[in-house]
């Protein structure tokens, strides 16, 4: 069969036609497609700008405290004893044999870091100095060593004399004893080096000093095992507690005690 050249003309034209369409319309597909794919990209980019300044918000708020620290963690920490108004609240706890505590962000409670009287039994009292006693005026400024919430403001005329008790985001609290003033309030959040009292000789003292000890779950650590007070530093970034270790006073008594 022939075709006149007017008809083969006309049946390239519908060719060309044909495939310019499904080219248009193989490209209309990736405009959409593409298109498709931008709106992910910026949804993503605004899901990650609300985090941004979710944790924006949070830094703001908190200061430098550790946002990755979920709430019910903080719960946990200051929640049992939380009420109590003794110095060991943690009477009835179950306390684990072994802990590693991060001590890394840590500042000196005094700045003499002079220690006059050490942690351990004392024979002429018949018991065990659950602290090691710093040099300090009266007035001298007394610092949060570590992050946390001040969880007891007291005083006790035949002991601490006026105290505060700290707890921390490590799961350790601090008693400062032999106070003159107070410069928080309970319930109060501080960071580490924050001023919280002023030093002292109220109470069972003999001399104007910082009663300082360091506890786990309530059972006194020596303070010397974690801070190098003569430099101005802590020994390690982590301590590990031992519930038999003789750094703690119950262990340190009870020998004590055995060979009297």
């Amino acid at each position: 069969m022939k075709f006149s050249n007017s008809l083969k003309l006309g049946l390239i034209g519908i060719a060309l036609i044909s495939v310019s369409f499904a080219a248009n319309s193989q490209s209309i597909n990736d405009y959409r497609q593409k298109h498709r794919n931008l709106l992910a990209k910026q949804n993503r980019v605004q899901d990650k700008i609300k985090v941004q300044e979710a944790q924006k918000y949070a830094r703001d708020l908190y200061g430098d405290r550790e946002i990755n620290n979920s709430a019910s963690n903080n719960a946990d920490i200051y929640s049992e004893g939380w009420n109590s108004d003794k110095v060991n609240p943690y009477s009835n706890a179950s306390i684990p044999s072994t802990k590693v505590i991060d001590v890394s962000k840590y500042a000196m409670p005094v700045k003499h870091r002079v220690v006059n009287s050490h942690f351990g039994y004392r024979k002429q009292f018949g018991r065990v100095h659950k602290g090691a006693d710093l040099k300090a005026n009266v007035g001298d400024t007394i610092y949060a060593a570590f992050t946390g919430k001040v969880r007891l403001t007291k005083f006790e005329r035949n002991g601490y004399g006026f105290y505060v008790i700290l707890r921390h985001d490590n799961g350790l609290e601090t008693v400062y004893g032999h106070l003159s003033k107070f410069l928080v309030k309970e319930n109060q959040y501080v960071k580490a080096g924050t001023p919280i009292a002023l030093s002292g000789n109220t109470g069972r003292s003999t001399g104007p000093h910082l009663h300082f000890e360091t506890r786990f779950m309530g059972v006194a650590i020596n303070p010397e095992k974690i801070f190098d007070f003569d430099n101005g530093t802590v020994h390690r970034d982590h301590y590990t507690f031992n519930r038999n270790g003789s750094d703690n006073a119950d262990n340190r008594q009870s020998a004590s005690r055995g060979r009297r």
